[in-house]
């Protein structure tokens, strides 16, 4: 059966809450929905569904990001688009990012209003109509979803663990926001396009934190209404937060703080770098204690430290190139060719200090902070900046 607009919903026989019949025909669109997505297969039909209920009467059009799902996510996408003209699919290869694929998303848009929720079903898709009222009709640049005011909750969290990160996360961003909010870390929420395009050229567009990149990137402070929500609990799929996605937080945070004067990728791999001169300390104390020379214990110590840098570069500030199968053994064989010459200067380096001051401690960390200077140069265009 053709959906009608300002129906309830759609009826297509077994496929209720699908799309559409077949070359159906809609109106162009004045709200577009961004929903970035990762392993979402089973929550595309009932999202579609959920939005028909929530805004009807209104010209509407879901944008799916998909990151290469291999669930097949993309693929029930396409099967309902064929259907059904309000849904769009948008599948990005060799990319992954939920900042960067809303980026992706709101910019294939020509709506002027566009509206953020995850795919996960946990973000209350009865509360857009409000949110997308108060930018269209009552003066607001950004609606926010927020938990954290009269009437939100945030039960749908998982467990302790990531309410703990989320109220600490909260607090942490409060201090550096420039508007009062309640609930910065969230990611539902409806703004007007043209802000968004005006804020692009000053987006991280790193981590999972997409709307407290554009409160601090945006180029004026924006007017902003806080919509009361209650964070459901998922109901399929499985959380996409990690500790990598929390380095990310971490390092958007930064290049905020530094304003933009040092990259986001270099911030993270100096954080990598860290972790790097922790592990090439400890194994330079496990080699001095099992009695190796100062030389042959920085050797080690450096030798461990690039592949662990390597391994987490790969998987954190590169991660939207991560290299897999043989590309990644590749990768470390060039890796550790090139920067060879990092450590030759790292050991040069360490030695001379040591020499002078006989404080191995400090020999270790400044050749090694060497080194990740020199691996950063040549990382980011010799290694993932091949395609």
């Amino acid at each position: 059966m053709t959906q009608v607009r300002g129906q309830a919903g759609p009826v297509w026989g077994d496929d209720a809450g699908a799309a559409g019949g077949a070359g159906l025909a809609c109106p162009a669109a004045d709200i577009s929905i961004v929903v970035p997505c990762y392993n979402e297969r089973a929550n595309v039909r009932p999202l579609v569904a959920a939005l028909y209920q929530a805004l009807a009467g209104r010209a509407w059009e879901v944008i799916f990001v998909d990151d290469s799902s291999p669930d097949g996510t993309i693929d029930e996408v396409r099967a309902m688009a064929e259907r059904d003209g309000r849904v769009r699919g948008l599948l990005r290869v060799g990319r992954r990012g939920l900042s960067s694929a809303v980026i992706e998303g709101v910019l294939s848009s020509s709506a002027r209003i566009v509206a953020v929720m995850d795919g996960d079903m946990q973000h209350d898709e009865s509360c857009l109509g409000r949110l997308i009222d108060a930018v269209a009709h009552d003066g607001y640049d950004i609606a926010v979803g927020s938990r954290h005011v009269a009437g939100g909750d945030n039960a749908g969290l998982a467990n302790g663990w990531r309410t703990f990160l989320s109220d600490s996360g909260i607090r942490l961003v409060q201090m550096i926001l420039p508007v009062r909010l309640g609930d910065p870390m969230s990611g539902f929420f409806a703004m007007r396009r043209d802000l968004f395009e005006r804020t692009v050229p000053r987006l991280s567009g790193t981590g999972f934190k997409i709307l407290l990149d554009v409160f601090l990137s945006a180029p004026q402070r924006p007017r902003v209404l806080e919509v009361p929500f209650v964070f459901r609990p998922r109901a399929a799929g499985e959380s996409k937060l990690d500790i990598l996605v929390l380095m990310q937080f971490v390092a958007m945070l930064a290049d905020k703080i530094c304003r933009g004067f040092l990259p986001t990728r270099f911030i993270a791999f100096s954080l990598v770098g860290l972790v790097g001169i922790l592990v090439n300390l400890t194994v330079l104390d496990i080699g001095r204690r099992f009695g190796a020379d100062f030389t042959t214990g920085q050797w080690l110590g450096t030798l461990v430290a690039m592949v662990t840098n390597f391994w987490m570069n790969n998987a954190l500030t590169y991660r939207d190139r991560r290299l897999r199968g043989g590309r990644m053994w590749l990768g470390l064989g060039l890796f550790m060719i090139i920067c060879s010459a990092g450590a030759v200067a790292d050991v040069g380096i360490a030695r001379a200090i040591f020499s002078r001051d006989g404080e191995w401690r400090l020999a270790g960390a400044a050749g090694a902070a060497i080194a990740v200077v020199w691996n950063y140069a040549v990382s980011s265009t010799l290694i993932w900046g091949l395609r």
